[in-house]
């Protein structure tokens, strides 16, 4: 299993599910708006730091991000 992949598409799944704007999630979480698209593609590895402050962004635990898909 390759959990970059899945960190990387539930990042992704979440922010859209509460319809929230790359710009804003990326402030919102500390990140510069390019390297979210990175995780959000798939192209870059977050630290443990990065991934704590998407799921505080997108208001779920850092755990969640780490969800298999259904």
């Amino acid at each position: 299993m390759e959990w970059a992949r899945i960190v990387c598409a539930n990042v992704l799944r979440l922010r859209k599910r509460e319809g929230l704007r790359k710009n804003s999630s990326a402030v919102d979480a500390g990140l510069d708006v390019t390297y979210l698209r990175e995780i959000e593609k798939g192209e870059a590895n977050p630290t443990v730091k990065k991934i704590a402050g998407l799921a505080e962004a997108l208001g779920v635990l850092p755990a969640d991000l780490f969800e298999l898909p259904k």
